[in-house]
């Protein structure tokens, strides 16, 4: 046997395997990880590109462009945006738009919120009309618009025929400039207010049940408790929905589209409605591009100003 210095000296000769640097080391965690994650992120990013990003990318260049479907485009610059910003039509569309976001908005969140209260409780049979008030958020827009548009009929309409069993003589829902607007509104409120209902009622049941039992025993009634417990701590729910409500209102269109076809008149010309018949009507590819735009940069406008009064009001930790 060799003496152990001997051995020492041949391993301390042998040649070690190289040790990777600590910052190889993370790349290869993070390359294997993303491995394993490829398979489960690319459909959905491949959407999202497909879906969102090209056609986005698409409506920008459009926007600095002349095009009609027919001829070859032609770059123009900023002309369009110049065209748009003295059309009457495009800012009377807007201002539509904002009286459908003035009467949808606080009609629709109500209720949500009323529905939210209502099914708060723990009784026989609640999930299933929970599911109920559900159900009109999965059905067809167009379809929904069309049964709509039959029950307010002037002519043959429920609307109008349960009126008349009580005496009263129903308007033409559909074809008064006074009306026609708060029609298409009511339609959406129901359409959209039980999908609302769901997260006003998660965000109810996330309220500790200790805070309204302390507010029982200091002598607070239920309305009290629903002002100074309640809506505050709904604020990070009542921002989201309110945020989403927003964003789709200014982009309504199939409703309107099915139910009165921007009118009477420009009653309900909203500012996707008049993008919809520049773009197809008109052929200008173009103006309607830029007008795009700038509904992007209106709903923008709107989403920054909620986000900034909320900003101070909204508290997430309630524990």
């Amino acid at each position: 046997m060799g003496s152990p210095d001997l051995a020492e000296q041949v391993n301390l000769a042998a040649p070690r395997p190289p040790v990777p640097h600590p910052r190889r080391r993370r790349t290869a965690r993070a390359l294997r990880r993303l491995a394993v994650a490829a398979p489960f992120v690319l459909p959905s990013f491949a959407g999202v590109v497909v879906f969102l990003l090209i056609p986005v990318v698409i409506v920008l260049l459009l926007s600095f462009a002349r095009w009609n479907f027919l001829t070859p485009m032609s770059w123009v610059g900023v002309r369009n945006f110049g065209r748009i910003t003295h059309d009457y039509h495009v800012f009377r569309a807007l201002r539509t738009s904002a009286y459908y976001v003035l009467w949808n908005i606080p009609l629709q969140t109500i209720f949500a919120l009323g529905l939210a209260l209502l099914l708060n409780r723990r009784l026989p049979g609640m999930g299933l009309f929970r599911a109920l008030y559900v159900l009109p958020y999965m059905s067809m827009p167009v379809a929904m618009a069309v049964i709509w548009g039959w029950m307010f009929n002037a002519r043959n309409g429920a609307v109008n025929h349960l009126l008349s069993l009580v005496g009263i003589h129903g308007p033409n829902w559909l074809g008064d400039i006074h009306t026609a607007l708060p029609v298409v509104a009511m339609v959406s409120t129901w359409q959209y207010a039980g999908y609302n209902m769901l997260f006003f009622l998660a965000g109810l049941q996330a309220i500790p049940p200790h805070l309204y039992e302390a507010a029982n025993i200091d002598g607070a009634g239920s309305v009290q408790r629903f002002i100074r417990i309640t809506l505050p701590l709904l604020n990070p729910t009542m921002l989201f929905v309110l945020v989403t409500d927003v964003i789709g209102s200014f982009q309504i269109f199939d409703v309107v589209y099915v139910l009165t076809q921007g009118g009477p008149g420009t009653a309900t010309d909203v500012i996707n409605y008049q993008i919809y018949s520049t773009a197809f009507r008109n052929f200008d590819v173009g103006s309607a591009s830029a007008m795009s735009l700038l509904l992007f940069g209106v709903i923008l406008v709107a989403t920054v100003a909620q986000f900034r009064f909320f900003r101070n009001r909204t508290t997430y930790d309630v524990g």
